[in-house]
């Protein structure tokens, strides 16, 4: 190569490495003079070895002040990746871990730098992928790993100028809740299968009590009456309300226009209620939901409203109740309000109304918001609950057609 080609391959590469220093100043961290110096070193480092290859191209190491300028710089980015990022030298000493790693294995990022990586993992060396790969200088690309975490681990090598290794990189796709979501879904699957086969035997059993009242003596036919056949019934239905929210089941589908569906479908069944328990129950419907269509099984929505009553109901029992609906439109959503005047959810309960089974009362299921959750994610809602001594607040948002 003569000198003017040499010269001109310089030149482009000084071009390169200023584009390079354009980049870095857009990142949050400024750049500061350790950063220039960062870039006289490549820019010497790249003019040497042309002159020392006869100008032939070769690969670069990376200088030990260099790279710590760039783990530097990296921080910053590598604490928006939602997987684990780790660099380690070639002993398994932690230099970099990202802020998704130290979330996921509950500790704090300043805490691991500088320890061995086998702290961080809690796991014997001859189990972690990155000591592995120190040792054999071969990289792993989509390895699965289940051991105390589940996951998909990737290893990448970084040389150092004299050919030894100067860090590697372990990225792992973090899959425990997936895990967790997975046998969380199969207990579901089990529980809803025991359930039924216990559903059905209790039909024969409350059939059969029927069958025998006519043949059997007052005082047992009464107690048939008033006892087992009820109690059968009721479980029975708690029985399909869990099948409910542990099997998918097929939403009804028809059109029905929002006004109509509050003024005169769940106002015929919820104002009869609020009338006997001596309460009231204000609607506001704005007039640009009112025209609007919402799809689904209009008589599952009327129940998640029963649902709601009679639990601002139960938990009011000190003064008469209000209840407030307020229906909006919200872009492509309709937003519904469901607003009592009770005494409000104790704080420490509230993340837990929707699970099955969790109740205060004494005698409550604790089904009937699970299954009023489930109802409106069945119709591709949401539904959420805020509360205060003021009273609470179910808000329902579902999507309208015009």
């Amino acid at each position: 190569m003569t000198e003017l080609s040499m010269k001109k391959e310089l030149e482009a590469l000084k071009i390169e490495n200023q584009l390079l220093k354009e980049l870095l100043s857009q990142f949050p961290q400024a750049i500061d003079h350790s950063s220039i110096h960062f870039s006289h070193q490549t820019e010497k480092m790249m003019e040497n070895q042309l002159h020392h290859n006869n100008g032939r191209k070769m690969d670069f190491s990376i200088t030990s002040d260099m790279f710590e300028v760039a783990e530097s710089i990296l921080y910053e980015i590598l604490d928006h990746v939602p997987h684990h990022i780790v660099f380690t030298d070639k002993n398994g000493i932690i230099s970099l871990c990202n802020l998704q790693a130290a979330r996921d294995l509950k500790v704090e990022q300043r805490d691991v730098i500088g320890k061995h990586i086998r702290e961080l993992l809690k796991l014997p060396d001859e189990k972690i992928i990155i000591l592995e790969t120190a040792r054999t200088g071969t990289e792993v690309v989509n390895k699965e790993v289940l051991d105390r975490n589940y996951g998909i681990i990737n290893t990448r090598i970084i040389y150092d100028a004299d050919g030894s290794i100067k860090r590697v990189i372990g990225t792992f796709q973090f899959l425990n809740r997936f895990k967790d979501a997975e046998k969380q879904a199969l207990a579901g699957r089990i529980a809803a299968g025991i359930a039924h086969e216990i559903r059905n035997p209790l039909t024969t059993v409350r059939g059969y009590l029927q069958f025998l009242q006519g043949s059997v003596d007052n005082e047992i036919s009464d107690l048939f009456e008033s006892l087992l056949i009820p109690e059968i019934d009721r479980a029975n239905k708690i029985i399909s309300d869990f099948l409910r929210i542990a099997k998918p089941t097929k939403t009804k589908k028809e059109f029905f226009q929002v006004e109509k569906f509050f003024n005169d479908h769940l106002a015929n069944f919820l104002n009869s209620e609020a009338l006997l328990y001596n309460g009231s129950i204000n609607y506001d419907i704005s007039p640009d939901s009112a025209s609007r269509f919402l799809e689904g099984d209009s008589d599952e929505l009327i129940q998640v409203f029963i649902n709601l009553f009679r639990n601002s109901l139960e938990a009011n029992q000190d003064q008469r109740l209000s209840i407030q609906i307020n229906v909006k439109l919200v872009e492509n959503w309709l937003r519904i309000s469901f607003r009592d005047n009770g005494k409000g959810i104790n704080p420490s309960i509230l993340p837990y109304i929707f699970d099955p089974f969790f109740t205060t009362k004494d005698e409550g299921t604790g089904l009937g918001l699970s299954v009023s959750r489930k109802i409106i994610e069945n119709h591709h809602g949401i539904m959420e609950v805020d509360s205060s001594k003021e009273g609470t607040i179910f808000t329902i948002l579902l999507p309208v057609e015009k």
